[in-house]
């Protein structure tokens, strides 16, 4: 009796055992499968190249707590290529350490020359449309120029900028250049320095009516009179013509914003 209670509870360990190796494992390997945010199927890269841009998504991605994905393509398999990244989160679930959570992603088809930028979760408030618009503006004379690399890095490193910014607000406002931060402090700097320089040299209180004599003037009055004003408006044409698609929701019911065009 007592042989068995020992069996029993030993067979019982060792489930136990086996099932929290099992357990590690997978939890490892779900681990390397979120930690790749370069899939380079176009073959546009070289290994170190692949390996310097996965390290510094790895690094500005734990920052902003943000998977930023890049992935490369030769033909999308007859979808668009907004469609093709919308089938790729739902089915892939990327994100920073979690399914289908946080992620930028950047795609570029060789085959139609058309890249697509999405973001997801706290990348689509983070950077919705029009900043998306910006990023691509900024990267695609580099993807036209067969400068893949520097683009992809570009890309990880603006779209890191720009979540640092508040929503709705625009990262590329002069405002926010500390160049201009700089300058502006010491044009104010200057302008302070100036009125107490020409303070310091006593007030002038002699003026153009000091000596004016109003009783034989011969100025009587004067007087301006407004007749019309006139408005003429006109609607600005749109110069973005390469300009296609925009944020939606993919078919797994999860939304993204987006920017989508040639290179």
């Amino acid at each position: 009796m007592v042989i068995n209670i020992f069996v029993k509870k030993r067979s019982f360990l060792l489930f136990i055992t086996a099932f929290l190796i099992l357990l590690s494992f997978g939890g490892i390997a779900g681990a390397k499968a979120q930690d790749q945010y370069i899939y380079d199927n176009a073959h546009l890269l070289t290994d170190n190249q692949k390996a310097d841009l996965q390290s510094l998504s790895s690094r500005l991605g734990k920052d902003r707590n943000t998977a930023f994905i890049i992935l490369t393509l030769n033909g999308t398999e007859g979808k668009s290529l907004e469609q093709y990244v919308e089938d790729y989160y739902d089915n892939e679930g990327p994100g920073y350490h979690e399914s289908h959570g946080n992620a930028a992603i950047l795609a570029i088809d060789m085959k139609e020359r058309d890249v697509y930028l999405a973001g997801f979760k706290k990348a689509e408030t983070y950077l919705d449309n029009g900043r998306l618009d910006q990023i691509r503006n900024i990267i695609t004379p580099d993807l036209s120029d067969g400068k893949y690399d520097q683009a992809f890095s570009t890309f990880i490193e603006t779209a890191h900028d720009y979540m640092g910014y508040k929503p709705g607000v625009n990262p590329n406002n002069i405002l926010f250049k500390w160049w201009f931060q700089i300058l502006a402090a010491v044009i104010v700097a200057a302008v302070i320095v100036g009125l107490m320089a020409y303070r310091s040299g006593g007030r002038v209180t002699v003026n153009a009516r000091t000596y004016l004599d109003s009783q034989n003037s011969g100025i009587v009055s004067k007087y301006d009179r407004f007749v019309r004003k006139t408005v003429t408006r006109q609607r600005k044409p749109s110069n973005d013509s390469n300009h296609s698609g925009g944020g939606g929701v993919t078919r797994g019911g999860y939304s993204h914003s987006g920017s989508g065009g040639k290179f």
